[in-house]
């Protein structure tokens, strides 16, 4: 009878484990799809940005690009015209990342990064660990209980 009892018992816990596993996966899973689906709004958002930008950008240019060709029709010197020049990269540079495939360039250079220069993305001193933060915290408690010990000392309470 014991034994059919610790029989139902390990089987009861066993399908807990397995529940407990399972419902950590599935956690685990929407943890990294919030995360992802995070990143890729805030891309978008970017993105966005970029293209508003273009547009103030854009408006600049063909304004100043008036003025000069303006200012070159009357005057006749072409030191009028030079502004052109690096606005006309500052434009275009805009709108290959607003509408181009500047991203994708961005996206691969990035992956070309992680492949074959990891360690330019690598932290100070390894990534942390559970015992690296419990050190830290325990330092930083050790030396808050310090200060308050100094600051009491020093007024006069003990």
């Amino acid at each position: 009878m014991g034994n059919s009892a610790n029989k139902g018992l390990n089987e009861n816990l066993r399908r807990n484990h397995e529940l407990m596993a399972e419902t950590q996966r599935i956690g685990l899973e929407r943890q990294i799809h919030m995360q992802n689906e995070m990143r890729e709004k805030l891309m978008s958002m970017q993105i966005a940005r970029a293209r508003e930008l273009l547009y103030w950008f854009g408006a600049f240019y063909a304004i100043s690009a008036i003025g000069m060709i303006a200012g070159f029709r009357r005057t006749r010197k072409p030191g009028t015209l030079v502004p052109l020049l690096p606005l006309t990269f500052i434009v275009a540079y805009q709108a290959d990342l607003a509408y181009g495939s500047k991203l994708n360039r961005i996206k691969m250079e990035a992956e070309n990064i992680l492949v074959f220069e990891r360690e330019l993305v690598s932290m100070p001193m390894g990534v942390p660990t559970p015992a690296s933060i419990d050190e830290a915290r325990e330092r930083q408690e050790e030396s808050k209980r310090l200060n308050k010990a100094l600051h009491q000392h020093r007024s006069g309470y003990y």
